[in-house]
Parts: structure tokens; C-alpha cells; sequence
């Protein structure tokens, strides 16, 4: 479908992002304020999200992807107070709202690891290209939340295709790209106000074609992929001289106070998640090495579009790796790719890998329960027995694992924030349109009410929103 439109993708790729279940929580568990090496740091620019207001909703006779493999047919599900309160069958809860949801499906919000919206709005004008700090190769002192306009229509039109919750990163063209947050996908007027509370932060690494081409066509470092390593391993060697001397007992011998640092720091703290842009294989396994020489954990490869080559190392070493379905061929590094590449990360080490469908587009991210669905079928082609519940998880609990917010969202388990789909039909179905999507209990999107359709406050006066723009 991509190749229709090559030529702005592909600009937008190289520009923009240039680029048995066994749950391990090694990387999901945020720590607590009593915890962190640097309060002040962790303090700034905190979250002020608030739910919406809601009411206790339950819904009769669904069928339930549960998030985690589980499937559950004519089952309720009971909603209270912005949380998961009952999943059964035959559940009476006298004087709450009643929605029959016979024949219809419900799932857990989905989750993009990988997006832009935000640092890369619509419309797309070079005044709002604010993803890349495509200043110098080590750029980790930026926030890419602090480019984040809140007003972004993209936000609303994710919405409309069940995206509950994402993850923002700065773009690819450094080594180090600065720090990703994950919010909330309810619009408001500030950025905090849309923060996911608890949720830790990332920091953007980008491997191959991307730094060497940016810096090597000024003449800089890095211009190869060995300038790139070399690049990584400097800063990190800072990094660990800077955390050796903010641990010093005498303060008059700490080092003055360095954003970068700081970031490169919370990595090696374990309190900042490592998400890395990173097609080839051999760059991916580069990468574990490098990791592993300074003692930090990588989250997430992301892109990946060879990680089918070392998928049981990426199992082994409990890395995800967040991949398109079918999206590929657009430059050297983005070739090699297999329609069963997500199937074979996830199906390594007996199943125990962690495999994710995100999006990296604002298109993309309106669908991904459909990107979720041809990435399932070409694995079942290719000899894998893939069920659609199993699938649910690549863009629900996968993805929360990876932004390190599984105890918070991405399943649909009693205590979880009630962060629900319902859908019309099959969610993997083309024909099936999110009904009712609703953000800790709260219907933020009705397909039927008009009035809980989100419009920004930029598409008020510009255009018809609430029109069919397809037609």
C-alpha cells in the first residue's frame, strides 16, 4: 500500500524517524521517587494527567481478546472508577450503565511504541519539524516532549483507531537523539497534562545509514558505521565518569550539572529505557555488545528489519524489537526484509520473544490493529500457528512492556487503568471500526455520538472534522 506513495514516505523516513507468554517486568518497573539517584532530575516537567470524569460502565455479552493470548467469549466486563473491576460472565451490577456489546469484540487500548505525532504535526510544515536536534551527533540533553505541540489533529484521528496511549521519540539523525516520553492520548492544553503518570523515560539511540549520511555529508563524525560506534562508546565513556563523580559524598567534587549526562546517566541507573532505531542484524547484535560493555539494558530495537536473523538472541537477552508489518525496501539498510519477521521474533526461544507492530507514521498508527493482522497471516503462511489472541498482544501488552507501563495498561486484568476498545467486529478485520474507545473508564471516542468525537482547536474553523474525509 506504502509504495503507491514512495517518494514523500520515503523522504519522511530518512527525515523524520531517520527514523507461553512470559512477562518480564525487567524494564517496566519504573522506580519510585525514594528510589532515584537524582530527584531533581525525575521531578522536572512531572505529569499533572487527571481522567477524565467517568461513570461505572459494564458491558454484556462481549467477546474478549484479552491482551495477554487469553480470548473469552460472551463474557462481561465491569468498569469503576477508571479502573478494571470484574471480567466474567453473567455480572450484575445493579444502577451502572448497561452497553450490549453482542457480537462485538473488546480489547485493551492499543499502544504505539514508535511515534511522532506531536514533533512532527500536521499539517506537515518545516515551522512544526521539530523531532530532529540535528545539531551535533550526541544530542541526549533534548526532551522530545518539549517539542510536543498538544494541538496536533493526528492525535484525534489515532484515537478514532482505538490508540489509547504513545510513545513519542525525537527523530533518527543523531546517535544519541534525545529522550521519548509516553502519554496519554486525551488532547490538552499543556504537555504535562498529557503525560502517562509513572511512566519512565526513553532514550533514542540510532544506528546505520542515518547519523553516518546526516554528519558525513557536513564532513563530520561520524561519516561510517565505525564513526558511529566510536561516537556511542565516547559519550558513554563521559556518562560513566559523570555518574562516578554525581555519586561522590563531598559535593564540592561532583561535576556541574549536565543534561546530557544526566540522560546517559538514567540509562545506567536503570531508571531510563534504551529505545533503538536499528535495521541491519549485525548492528543490532553490535549494539547488545556495546550494552553490555557499560552495564546498560536495551528495551527495544526498533524498525528492525532484520532482527528475523538474531531473533533468538534478541529472546535471549529479553529485547523487543517493534517492526512494521509489510513496510520495507526504501533504502539499503530497510532490504533484507521477511512478511514473517515479526511472527519469527515473536515464535523465538519456544515463544518466549517480544515481538511489537508499531507504526512510525500518522497514517499507520490509525490501523495498526490491521498492520497487526498482515503481519499474523504471513506468519501463519510461513508455517507458524498464530492465533488472533496471541497476535492481540503485539500492539497491547508488548508494546506497555516496552514504554515500561505493564503494570499499568495493555491487558484487560482486574486493578489495570481501564484503557478499552470496543470494537464493531473482528478487530483484525478490515471492515470493523473501533465503536467506543474509552481512556481510564471515560469514553473519549464514540463513533455514534458526535459529541464525544475530539476536534483540536486548530481543525475548529479550518475544516469540517467531524465530515467523512474519506469520501
Amino acid at each position: 500500500m506504502k509504495n503507491k506513495v514512495l517518494i514523500p514516505i520515503l523522504l519522511l523516513s530518512i527525515i523524520g524517524c531517520s527514523e507461553g507468554f512470559n512477562i518480564d517486568l525487567t524494564f517496566g518497573d519504573s522506580k519510585s521517587d525514594s528510589d532515584s539517584d537524582n530527584l531533581g532530575i525525575d521531578n522536572a516537567f512531572a505529569s499533572t494527567y487527571l481522567p477524565m470524569n467517568s461513570e461505572p460502565i459494564l458491558f454484556k455479552s462481549a467477546n474478549i481478546y484479552d491482551g495477554l493470548g487469553g480470548e473469552f467469549r460472551n463474557y462481561d466486563l465491569l468498569l469503576s472508577e477508571g479502573k478494571i473491576v470484574e471480567i466474567g460472565e453473567s455480572i450484575s451490577a445493579p444502577g451502572v450503565l448497561v452497553v450490549d456489546a453482542t457480537d462485538k469484540w473488546i480489547t485493551p487500548g492499543i499502544i504505539d511504541i514508535h511515534s511522532h505525532m506531536g514533533v512532527y504535526s500536521a499539517p506537515g510544515v518545516t515551522t512544526s519539524s521539530d523531532g530532529n536536534e540535528a545539531t551535533a551527533p550526541v544530542t541526549a540533553e533534548v526532551w522530545a516532549e518539549h517539542s510536543l505541540w498538544t494541538q496536533d489533529p493526528q492525535f484525534a484521528l489515532a484515537l478514532k483507531g482505538g490508540v489509547t496511549s504513545f510513545h513519542v521519540l525525537p527523530g533518527s539523525a543523531n546517535l544519541f537523539g534525545g529522550r521519548g516520553a509516553t502519554f496519554k492520548n486525551i488532547s490538552q492544553n499543556t504537555i504535562q497534562a498529557m503525560k502517562f503518570p509513572g511512566a519512565p523515560h526513553s532514550l533514542k539511540m540510532a544506528c546505520g545509514e542515518n547519523p553516518k549520511r546526516v554528519y558525513g555529508n557536513r564532513r563530520q563524525s561520524p561519516s561510517t558505521r565505525m564513526g558511529n560506534m566510536a561516537g556511542y562508546r565516547s559519550a558513554w565513556i563521559d556518562a560513566v565518569e559523570y555518574a562516578d563523580g554525581m555519586n561522590e559524598s563531598d559535593e564540592d567534587r561532583r561535576p556541574t550539572r549536565d543534561l546530557a549526562m544526566d540522560t546517559l546517566m538514567g540509562v545506567l541507573n536503570g531508571e531510563i529505557l534504551i529505545q533503538n532505531h536499528c535495521y541491519r542484524a549485525e548492528e543490532m547484535a553490535m549494539m547488545v555488545e556495546l550494552s553490555k560493555e557499560f552495564n546498560y539494558k536495551i528495551t527495544t530495537f526498533h524498525h528492525a528489519v532484520e532482527a528475523y536473523k538474531i531473533a533468538d538472541l534478541l529472546a535471549d537477552e529479553g529485547i523487543c524489537a517493534a517492526m512494521w508489518a509489510d513496510w520495507w525496501g526504501f533504502k539499503h539498510e530497510a532490504y533484507d526484509m521477511v512478511q514473517a519477521n515479526v511472527a519469527i521474533i515473536d515464535q523465538a526461544r519456544n515463544g518466549t520473544g517480544c515481538a511489537i507492530v508499531h507504526s512510525d507514521d500518522a497514517v499507520g498508527i490509525q490501523h495498526l490493529n490491521q498492520e497487526a493482522a498482515k503481519a499474523m497471516a504471513a506468519g501463519n503462511r510461513a508455517g507458524y500457528e498464530i492465533s488472533k489472541a496471541h497476535a492481540m498482544r503485539w500492539i497491547t501488552s508488548n508494546p506497555a512492556k516496552a514504554a515500561g507501563i505493564l503494570d499499568q495498561t495493555g491487558s484487560i486484568e482486574v486493578g489495570k487503568d481501564a484503557d478499552i476498545v470496543l470494537w464493531s467486529g473482528d478487530p483484525f478485520s478490515v471492515y470493523s471500526r473501533a465503536e467506543k474507545v474509552l481512556i481510564d473508564g471515560a469514553v473519549a471516542f464514540d463513533i455514534n455520538d458526535p459529541k464525544i468525537q475530539p476536534i483540536t482547536d486548530f481543525d475548529l474553523g479550518i475544516i469540517q472534522p467531524q465530515t467523512n474525509r474519506v469520501q
